[in-house]
């Protein structure tokens, strides 16, 4: 990948910059999800501008839910060309199908939540109302 860093980032400085753990970025790189990063003559791991703006990508893929394996599956369709951008574009439309059915049913749950909120707002609202007239109707001794 492209170097468009002055300074290229350690492993260490991306983990912290992207939130995700060392571990998690060499497990990406070794099955195949991160191509292969830049070396220092020590062998240490240089990350690029553009390394880590696929990294924010392949973080929204995995936090939408898209299984590793379609991940992969983008990730070696992007690699191998321009050719592929119609499978990339399908893989995508299934995933924000998927995604836009979890938010219909997330929505669906809130909407229940919040009628039952309003309903023990409700509730609170006559009782706590009958309550006070009680409490001003009974003389104190």
């Amino acid at each position: 990948m492209t170097d468009t860093l002055a300074q290229p980032l350690t492993i260490r400085e991306v983990a912290e910059r992207t939130d995700l753990s060392m571990h998690t970025l060499r497990y990406y790189e070794r099955i195949g999800l991160i191509q292969s990063i830049d070396r220092a003559p020590s062998g240490h791991r240089r990350y690029s501008e553009d390394d880590i703006g696929w990294i924010e990508f392949l973080k929204k893929l995995r936090s939408t839910g898209m299984p590793i394996r379609e991940m992969k599956r983008y990730a070696n369709l992007l690699w191998q060309g321009d050719h592929t951008v119609g499978e990339r574009r399908a893989l995508l439309e299934t995933h924000r199908k998927r995604m836009q059915a979890q938010i219909d049913e997330l929505n669906d749950c809130l909407s229940c939540i919040e009628w039952k909120i309003k309903h023990y707002k409700e509730f609170e609202t006559m009782f706590f109302a009958d309550y006070e007239q009680e409490t001003v109707a009974s003389p104190t001794a």
